[in-house]
């Protein structure tokens, strides 16, 4: 093969490794969801993938402040994860980013787009060479070279060695031609020597063994008789001294021999670099294969670890994959209601309650929204709730007070006193969503005052310590409200998000006991608040019912809130999502239900105490 078109072959592969790079991203910036811990969950960061480095900061206007973390993609392990289709990790040594994006077709560009930058740098797994200028390195069994051959040229030993003994065979047929023309002509001259005589006048020491002059030769017959015919006497050949036919013929066989001797080294020398090739290839498998042995092991040693110790990671969420168990699980959401709930204990002391920086801000933003029905209402799009919310007060109303001690499918869950909690169970979809009712009585407060604070949206924060924003959406009538709220996250659980319509009035029950209060929340749609993949929605369906008892004081005198008590009916029916496990639900259920009545009613009553009585 020529030297052309061995520089073309090395231009072909230069031109698509060339293709290859040109094909690479450059630098792609976006914001995906990355998970920060166990308290904050996934957050929005803006991502740099450039020059085989992947950046974050804390959002896109705070790149000029520097990054927060940057990894190199070189070593970097990148894994689309097994169930959840929009999440993929980077994981380099002990580091690892769980990332996520909107949907699988994106998720699925940015993984290509990471392992491209790393092939690109040399480390992937479809690219076992570095080029680095002419020169390659083998990254994976951290090898190096000092020399300027490379495996890459050595795949063409073998085509250089066929050409080899191309060439071989080509010079044998051209020496045997030339030693078969010495030979001849040995041959002539031996059989003209009586006829024609090259004559010397040189001494007798310049003759050789055989007497033969070594400076002239006589010119064979053929050529003889063709200067016969031209009318010329044939002429004298002078040759080099030392040289006639028989040396011509040793120097020939000579030629041939050490021209094979140096065809037969080259050869051997290239089966030697095959050889040699192929011994480091063996050893490049070989490395490569403790290497993949080592990330096994090393991925089995920290998946161990995590079993061991809830590093708060995203694995260890709620989930049906989830790698944490049951009563791991319940230890973890019970230690942070336990850390709120000492909170709050703490801030009551004080004589301020919970979240009253935040019950401000609630405020600021319900002063913002106008007492006129909203578009939504005037084109008829809450229509079809209002209705359905309609026909649940009036359920709630009529099922308030029933006596649930005589039907069989709900179990009393709890007696204390005055309050009674039952419950049915009930899953839907491998979810529980028990529907729960509880009765109370609570002195000193009316049907009107308990409503009225658990219907008030600016002063939910208050009293509602598991809700970490409240947000009045629309506003339809005065005692009609649409309002979306975020609850706090309790590490392991998923964050979750409840949207409804809420509702506050008063119904006359044509009895001696008075009109009662009656507040309906009830869950709905709305086109500015989506369901977002940050947060899990919340279907609930809650009906608070309440009665004012009054014990007429003696002598005239006036009512006081001594004589005045609230017979109240709860009743929830709530489709939390998600895939917690059933037993901890119920559980749940058990210890906060009947914790939320009692801290309800004792914050009315505290509220209350100094203020005229609201009938």
């Amino acid at each position: 093969m020529s030297d052309h078109s061995l520089n073309a072959t090395d231009e072909e592969e230069n031109s698509s490794y060339d293709e290859d790079l040109a094909n690479t991203p450059t630098e792609i910036c976006e914001t995906l969801s990355k998970w920060t811990n166990y308290i904050h969950g996934w957050q929005d960061r803006y991502l740099v993938l450039k020059d085989g480095t992947l950046s974050y900061y804390k959002s896109e206007n705070e790149t000029e402040y520097g990054c927060r973390g940057s990894i190199s993609l070189a070593k970097a392990l990148i894994q689309p994860h097994e169930f959840d289709e929009n999440r993929f990790d980077v994981t380099v040594n002990e580091t690892t980013w769980y990332l996520r994006s909107d949907n699988t077709d994106h998720r699925e560009q940015w993984v290509a787009a990471l392992e491209a930058q790393k092939n690109a740098a040399g480390y992937g797994p479809d690219s076992g060479l570095r080029r680095h200028g002419s020169l390659f390195s083998v990254s994976s069994a951290n090898l190096s070279t000092a020399s300027t051959s490379s495996f890459k040229k050595g795949r063409n030993l073998k085509m250089k060695l066929a050409e080899m003994e191309t060439f071989r065979d080509i010079l044998c047929r051209q020496v045997d031609a030339l030693q078969g023309y010495f030979d001849a002509c040995a041959t002539q001259i031996e059989s003209e020597d009586n006829d024609t005589l090259v004559e010397d006048e040189a001494d007798d020491e310049n003759e050789d063994d055989y007497g033969t002059p070594r400076n002239s030769v006589e010119i064979p017959n053929h050529l003889k008789h063709d200067n016969h015919h031209n009318g010329n006497k044939a002429p004298h050949i002078r040759l080099p001294a030392g040289m006639n036919g028989l040396d011509f013929k040793g120097e020939a066989i000579t030629f041939k021999a050490t021209t094979a001797g140096i065809i037969a080294t080259l050869s051997y020398c290239i089966d030697l670099m095959r050889q040699r090739e192929d011994t480091w290839h063996r050893r490049l498998e070989k490395e490569q294969e403790r290497r993949r042995r080592a990330e096994d092991a090393y991925k089995r040693c920290m998946e161990e670890l995590k079993k061991k110790a809830a590093i708060g990671g995203p694995d260890y969420q709620e989930g049906p994959h989830s790698a944490i168990n049951e009563e791991e699980f319940y230890d973890a959401v019970e230690s942070a209601l336990d850390r709120n709930d000492k909170l709050e204990e703490m801030v009551l002391l004080t004589g301020h309650f919970v979240t009253s920086g935040r019950s401000k801000k609630s405020n600021h933003k319900s002063n913002q929204i106008t007492d006129s029905v909203s578009a939504m209402t005037d084109a008829g799009g809450l229509a079809p709730y209002l209705a359905e919310l309609e026909r649940k007060v009036s359920e709630h109303h009529r099922l308030a007070f029933q006596s649930k001690d005589g039907e069989s499918d709900w179990q009393l869950l709890l007696e204390e006193g005055e309050m009674k909690v039952y419950r049915r169970e009930v899953e839907e979809d491998g979810i529980v969503v028990d529907p729960l009712k509880a009765q109370n009585v609570v002195k000193g407060v009316t049907a009107h005052e308990i409503c009225h604070y658990f219907w008030d949206v600016d002063i939910r924060m208050e009293w509602e310590t598991t809700v970490e924003i409240v947000k009045l959406v629309e506003k339809i009538s005065d005692d009609t409200v649409v309002v979306y709220q975020t609850h706090k996250r309790m590490w392991p659980t998923m964050q979750r998000d409840s949207l409804f319509v809420s509702s506050i009035r008063q119904v006359d029950t044509g009895d001696d006991e008075g009109p009662s209060w009656v507040v309906c929340n009830f869950s709905v749609d709305h086109p500015s608040l989506p369901v977002s993949n940050k947060c899990v929605r919340v279907k609930l369906n809650i009906g608070l019912v309440c009665k004012t008892l009054v014990t007429p004081p003696a002598d005239g005198q006036p009512i006081t809130r001594d004589d005045v008590s609230c017979k109240i009916a709860y009743a929830a029916y709530v489709n939390p999502g998600g895939w917690v496990p059933a037993s901890v639900l119920r559980t749940l259920a058990k210890r906060e239900y009947p914790r939320f009545l009692r801290k309800f009613s004792a914050y009315v009553q505290g509220k209350t105490k100094d203020k005229p009585i609201m009938f």
